[in-house]
């Protein structure tokens, strides 16, 4: 049983206990996972466990958190077809098709990464994240393709969510978004939070949890951008909140963020058949985890992946490329 503890600073003055340690990257465990673990007592604040997931907490308070060992995971181990680009004893790098749902909810038991890799690692996955997302310490949304890590056991976890919270893990994506961003190149910065609006959506709120994107444009098409992405934070929906929120350039094919046709295109013929044709080809968000580097937690070695996008990804850049050539 491992026992991280952590001090409340004047910063974190009256936040909800749940949502201090949801703030710990380095703990890697879901809000919804940490209050089971407050209300069964695992969660102590100054030495006390009858605290509540609403607990405010006071400055220079001491939060400790036992993680109880990994209990017998209720979840059917399914020969999925995963990509595996890199694997040893400690982790997995995979490079994830769209469509592929992560882990395992409480109403979706089945098809996911998570029962794929149950069947590929059969017992040698880490269970620090509960018992839904064994060895996942990051994810990628359904239809996003691209560079996962996976951890078989909890030291090597610990490791990796901790070099993702000091911001030391490489990770760079490529999106084709509809528009040009302002400007070309910058660094995006806006809190992102649930939606009050529509629960399924998370949107830049001031309640939001701190998040950073630095990205550029790689290539202008006549009604579209290729951009570059490289993450200093790893939110829900980052990039596509950012890139549609703060940008208006939301991702093509990206239907919960306005990415299925551009903002204030005008309406001609060439630009209406322009996005019929993208939308054809794009059967899924154009957005791609391209480039993932660590250290790995165990040898130290610099490991660095790379993941041409894939098939559709091109052909959408095909298309676009030959309108815009048409106009040079």
């Amino acid at each position: 049983m491992s026992i991280p503890e952590y001090g409340v600073e004047s910063d974190d003055t009256g936040l909800r206990l749940d949502s201090f340690l949801a703030l710990q990257d380095d703990l890697g465990l879901s809000r919804s996972y940490i209050s089971t673990l407050i209300r069964n007592g695992h969660v102590m604040v100054d030495g006390e466990t009858s605290v509540k997931p609403s607990t405010h907490l006071k400055s220079n308070q001491l939060v400790k958190v036992h993680v109880p060992d990994p209990e017998p995971i209720d979840l059917v181990a399914e020969n999925i077809p995963i990509d595996i680009v890199y694997e040893d004893n400690h982790l997995i790098v995979i490079d994830k098709h769209a469509g592929l749902v992560v882990h395992p909810t409480p109403s979706t038991r089945n098809g996911t990464l998570v029962n794929a890799l149950l069947y590929h690692c059969r017992d040698t996955l880490s269970g620090i994240s509960g018992d839904l997302r064994p060895g996942i310490v990051h994810r990628l949304d359904k239809d996003t393709t691209g560079l996962m890590m996976v951890a078989k056991e909890d030291e090597t976890h610990r490791n990796l969510s901790a070099q993702l919270a000091a911001r030391t893990v490489k990770r760079r994506y490529v999106a084709l978004c509809w528009g040009f961003p302002t400007p070309p190149a910058g660094r995006i910065s806006g809190p992102i939070g649930r939606d009050p609006h529509n629960r399924q959506k998370m949107t830049v709120i001031e309640s939001g949890r701190r998040a950073a994107t630095n990205y550029r444009t790689i290539k202008k098409y006549s009604i579209a951008s290729l951009i570059e992405c490289r993450l200093e934070t790893g939110r829900t929906h980052q990039i596509r909140v950012h890139m549609s929120v703060l940008r208006n350039c939301p991702i093509i094919s990206d239907s919960k963020y306005g990415g299925m046709a551009p903002r204030g295109v005008p309406s001609t013929r060439e630009n209406r058949e322009l996005i019929a044709d993208v939308s054809r080809l794009a059967t899924h968000q154009m957005l791609h985890a391209e480039t993932l580097g660590f250290i790995h937690p165990i040898t130290g070695e610099e490991l660095e992946f790379n993941s041409a996008p894939p098939i559709e990804f091109r052909l959408v850049q095909k298309k676009l490329d030959s309108v815009s050539a048409g106009k040079e």
